[in-house]
C-alpha cells in the first residue's frame, strides 16, 4: 500500500472518493459533509490531501482545510474504500495527513469533528483532546460546511454548542495566549455527557 501526499496524478480517483463519502454517510446516518468534485479536485491538485492506493486502486483519502486565517487546520473527509477496511489504512492515512498539517501549518491548532469511535481513538493517539465546540474555529464558512450533513438541524437547534459529533483539538506546544503558553484544554465528562458523546 502506498500513502502519498496528493497531486494531479490522483485526480482519477476523485469520483470514487466523492461517491464513497456520500454512500458512507447514508449508511451510517451521520455526517460526512458532502463535498463537490470541484472542491475535492482542488484539494488533491494543490497537495492538500493524502491518498492511499494499492496496485492502481484507490484505498483511502483525507484532506486538510485551514480556517480563521490559518490559526486552525482541520483534517477532514477521512474515508477508506470498503474493500480495504480492517487493514489499518485509516490510521496510516490520519498519521500522514496530521504530519502534512504540522509541516504546512506548524503554528496552527488542528481539530476534528467526528462521530466515529475509531477516528476518536486515532486522534487521541496523535495527541488530540476532546473539547467543547467553542474551542474550535468560529469561522462561519467552516460551520456552513455542515449544511450538507444529515445532523445540521441538530447543530443549529443546539446553537452550535454541540451536536452528535465529538470535537477534538490538538494544540502545538509553541502556541501562546496573551504571551502565556497555551495549555491543551482538558475536558472531563460526567456520565451523562459521556453517554451523549457515545450516541
Amino acid at each position: 500500500m502506498e500513502i502519498e501526499i496528493s497531486s494531479s496524478i490522483h485526480l482519477m480517483y476523485v469520483s470514487e472518493i466523492q461517491q464513497e463519502m456520500y454512500d458512507s454517510a447514508q449508511r451510517r446516518g451521520t455526517g460526512i459533509a458532502k463535498r463537490s468534485i470541484e472542491y475535492l479536485s482542488k484539494k488533491i491538485s494543490e497537495g492538500n490531501a493524502v491518498i492511499a492506493s494499492e496496485n492502481g486502486e484507490w484505498v483511502g483519502f483525507c484532506y486538510i482545510e485551514t480556517w480563521s486565517h490559518g490559526q486552525f487546520v482541520a483534517n477532514s473527509g477521512l474515508i477508506v474504500s470498503p474493500k480495504f477496511r480492517e487493514r489499518g489504512a485509516a490510521t496510516l492515512i490520519k498519521n500522514k495527513v496530521f504530519q502534512l498539517s504540522r509541516d504546512k501549518y506548524p503554528n496552527a491548532k488542528i481539530f476534528g469533528l467526528t462521530t466515529g469511535l475509531a477516528v476518536m481513538k486515532i486522534n487521541s493517539d496523535l495527541g488530540y483532546k476532546p473539547v467543547i465546540y467553542s474551542e474550535l474555529t468560529q469561522d462561519e464558512e467552516f460551520w456552513n460546511g455542515c449544511k450538507n450533513c444529515v445532523n445540521y438541524d441538530i447543530l443549529m437547534k443546539k446553537e452550535r454548542k454541540n451536536c452528535l459529533c465529538t470535537a477534538m483539538l490538538f494544540v502545538p506546544e509553541n502556541i501562546t495566549k496573551n504571551g502565556v503558553a497555551y495549555t491543551q484544554p482538558e475536558i472531563k465528562y460526567n456520565n451523562e455527557q459521556e453517554s451523549r458523546l457515545s450516541v
